[in-house]
């Protein structure tokens, strides 16, 4: 039995960042862990989450690419790889020596995706294992095969799929690499092999190390959000004044008055702002924009809906499409549809062809039909992340 000296209550958590290999067996000119995968390289996703973790990542394997992948994620300098993924593991662990960590993760880079809790559960292990690793039990019958024949059943009780993260007491890995031979196929063996416990924490079905093409196409499918359609209104009035510019959808339209207001009293875009404010459920313009604010005297309205758009972006969403009803008896709007679409997507930053800007008169009916204001209804699809 390993007698184990009690962790820090807060230990010291690096990761070796294993991704020396060339993925001969993906077939594709650029090692498998630096393809695209839903945007980003594939080293990149796990990089990021063991950032977010606060975890200190040591990569292996080629400087330039990998630098170049995790550009804006902090980590140590990379060091080069080794023969052997044991020999790459060993010079990754070695580099950390210096300011050695208590635990110490190891991780293939071409797995992307680590599951929320396996961190967690990976480290809470430690207090009382040496080792720890998340493992899938195999759920398929297995087969053994000879001559494109089955030559037998393979008993399945207590198998497991070993995947990474691994976690390790740092000390223990490291000596045991500098005198283990090779041959080791993951690190928790070389502590099977001194004869050291190591922990089996629940493993997960997506936790895949991709090895094939058609791994990378289900990756996307994991590490692509789904993404909820939500709708939003918006609604604006403002009167018409003498001695004002008429600003409509972000466009200076010939008038012989313009819209009064604490801003530029842009109604189209007011109205647009309330929509996509009200599909995220974030109250109305005078909420982020109130009129009891004068640093917004008189200001253009385009800074509101940029405010909008941007606020989408941060919570991991797209803007589906808007469509813009003015309505008023004059000025014309058909005229300036066509600029007024392509300001409002220039603002938001998506194409033209999801923006929709028309108008309707009320028959010169009330307040708009006596041309004494002018009014304006939006609405706002919004894909936000389930």
């Amino acid at each position: 039995m390993t007698i184990l000296a009690p962790l820090p209550a807060s230990p010291r958590i690096a990761c070796v960042l294993v991704a020396a290999g060339s993925g001969q067996r993906f077939g594709a000119d650029t090692p498998k862990q630096f393809l695209s995968c839903a945007g980003r390289p594939v080293i990149r996703h796990a990089a990021e989450t063991l950032a977010r973790a606060g975890i200190l990542i040591q990569p292996v394997g080629e400087a330039a690419p990998i630098t170049a992948a995790l550009a804006g994620v902090p980590h140590r300098p990379p060091v080069p790889g080794g023969a052997t993924r044991q020999a790459s593991v060993r010079a990754g662990l070695e580099a950390l020596a210096t300011d050695a960590p208590d635990i110490v993760l190891v991780h293939d880079a071409a797995r992307p995706f680590i599951p929320q809790g396996t961190l967690a559960a990976l480290t809470t292990a430690l207090t009382t294992n040496p080792g720890a690793i998340p493992a899938a039990p195999v759920a398929d019958t297995l087969k053994r095969g000879a001559n494109g024949l089955i030559a037998g059943t393979v008993d399945r009780t207590g198998l497991f799929r070993a995947q990474t993260p691994q976690a390790f007491r740092y000390p223990l890995l490291l000596a045991l690499h500098r005198t283990a031979p090779e041959g080791a196929t993951d690190d928790s063996s070389l502590l099977e092999a001194a004869g050291h416990g190591v922990a089996l924490v629940p493993g997960h079905e997506d936790n895949i190390k991709i090895t094939w093409p058609e791994d990378l196409t289900r990756m996307e499918r994991i590490l692509t959000p789904t993404l909820l359609p939500r709708v939003g209104t918006g609604y604006d009035v403002h009167i018409l004044a003498e001695n004002r510019r008429l600003i409509l959808c972000g466009i200076d339209v010939p008038h012989e008055r313009g819209l009064a207001g604490h801003s530029d009293a842009d109604v189209g875009i007011h109205a647009l702002c309330d929509a996509i404010y009200g599909a995220l459920a974030e109250g109305d313009i005078g909420r982020h924009f109130p009129p009891s604010d004068m640093t917004y005297k008189d200001m253009d309205s385009a800074i509101f809906l940029r405010h909008a758009g941007d606020l989408v972006r941060a919570k991991g969403g797209t803007i589906a499409n808007v469509d813009v009803t003015l309505i008023c008896e004059r000025p014309k709007i058909a005229p300036h549809a066509a600029a007024m679409m392509a300001r409002l997507a220039d603002l938001l930053g998506i194409d033209p062809g999801r923006v929709s800007v028309k108008a309707t008169t009320t028959e010169k009916l009330g307040f708009t039909g006596r041309m004494e204001g002018i009014a304006a209804q939006a609405v706002a699809m919004v894909l936000v992340p389930a």
